[in-house]
């Protein structure tokens, strides 16, 4: 390849979560942090990245509002396609997937992760070109159990193994393509097997064997997920 070969690359950002436990009528990506919404943030780095498309996917009935109140207001020129969400975080992922244009590498980002910065962006689009498949995600600091269903520690894992993992997930456009092509294709028999998938590693993992690369994020990179989240940050964003 020659080294002025440029390897388009797209992202895809999630914004149809409904927020639950934030006890609020308002979706937690649309949640006003230092005056703007959650999901701004994350787009925000995006926009500004190496990253040459983006696709946002949101919940049901909000196509309009994010094109008029967050796409346009803010400028977000990179963003070729707004879709709307399926039943899981999966289903909408598929969806998303399913509207980009073809490309090298994809970024699947949770768009109420706000603290992703280009630093971790690029330190991702390196994992991803040398491994095909790349999650971020940082080590823990506390000590980790696993209980039985009684409540019970069953085992210690070894806290130098254990990570807790980010987004943005990164892979081989045609590998997580297909991937998910699989998952819902298998769908049924995955949920009659117990098989529950929380992450884009976990399909890439379960449905074709490809060894997912852990990359380092950020302790900042947090999901917002209650309401204490949203001070925090706060707190982040006036450092």
């Amino acid at each position: 390849m020659c080294v002025s070969e440029k390897v388009r690359t797209a992202a895809v950002i999630l914004a149809a979560g409904s927020g639950k436990r934030m006890g609020s009528s308002t979706k937690k990506q649309y949640m006003l942090v230092k005056g703007r919404p959650v999901v701004y943030y994350a787009l925000k780095t995006f926009q500004e990245s190496f990253i040459d498309e983006i696709i946002l996917v949101v919940s049901h009935g909000d196509k309009t509002y994010c094109q008029k109140e967050i796409v346009e207001k803010y400028g977000f020129d990179k963003v070729s396609r707004i879709v709307e969400g399926g039943k899981e975080r999966y289903n909408s992922v598929a969806l998303g997937l399913d509207c980009v244009k073809e490309c090298g590498y994809v970024f699947i980002h949770d768009g109420a992760r706000p603290m992703v910065t280009a630093e971790i962006l690029e330190r991702a689009l390196s994992c991803v070109k040398e491994h095909g498949a790349c999650a971020v995600g940082m080590p823990v600091k506390d000590t980790i159990k696993i209980a039985d269903e009684a409540g019970n520690i069953v085992s210690t894992p070894n806290r130098s193994l254990v990570w807790m993992v980010q987004t943005p997930q990164v892979f081989n456009y045609s590998l997580i393509r297909d991937a998910y092509h699989k998952l819902i294709q298998q769908e049924t028999k995955l949920q009659e097997e117990g098989v529950t998938v929380t992450d884009d590693a976990m399909v890439v993992e379960t449905l074709t064997g490809h060894p997912v690369k852990l990359v380092l994020g950020s302790y900042e990179n947090v999901k917002i997920t209650t309401p204490e989240d949203i001070s925090i940050v706060e707190n982040f964003l006036e450092r």
